[in-house]
């Protein structure tokens, strides 16, 4: 068993958090903006997405640091690590689109996009360290409940 290297550790977690918290600072109210659309069945209430989604980003951040500390061919751990960031910024801007624009379908294409990318990582992910594979699989799930609520939201409003 390798050695953690907390400081590499901590700075791959805190990324996609300080990804999601800013992202949550741009959105402010979002969730009263939730509570006031017609709603699908089975939507949550608002406090659990804050909790859901840093949950996400500790495991997403848990992933790369195992991919980045993988003995794997550089070129393939970059082009994961390449690809996992391109999907935490899209992640980024799906909340701008869907509470501060209120672009509900557009928000559900981007989220369909996301969707791929999250997959798309996942796979890369497991190639070079299993379990920074299986660690994405929440993530993915809870993006298909949240492309369900989106696409119900938007036939709903």
């Amino acid at each position: 068993m390798r050695k953690i290297n907390w400081k590499r550790l901590i700075i791959c977690i805190a990324i996609p958090l300080a990804v999601g918290g800013l992202s949550a600072l741009l959105t402010r109210g979002s969730m009263d903006i939730f509570e006031t659309v017609n709603k699908p069945p089975l939507s949550p209430p608002a406090w659990l997405f804050p909790v859901v989604w840093t949950l996400l980003y500790v495991l997403m951040g848990i992933a790369s640091y195992l991919v980045l500390e993988a003995k794997a061919d550089r070129e393939e751990t970059e082009k994961a690590l390449y690809l996992y960031g391109i999907q935490l910024a899209v992640n980024f801007f799906w909340p701008v689109l869907f509470f501060s624009l209120q672009r509900f379908g557009f928000a559900f294409v981007w989220l369909v996009l996301l969707w791929v990318l999250i997959l798309w990582t996942l796979l890369r992910f497991y190639r070079i360290h299993k379990t920074a594979g299986y660690l994405l699989i929440p993530y993915l799930v809870w993006v298909t409940f949240a492309g369900y609520l989106n696409f119900g939201i938007w036939l709903l409003n």
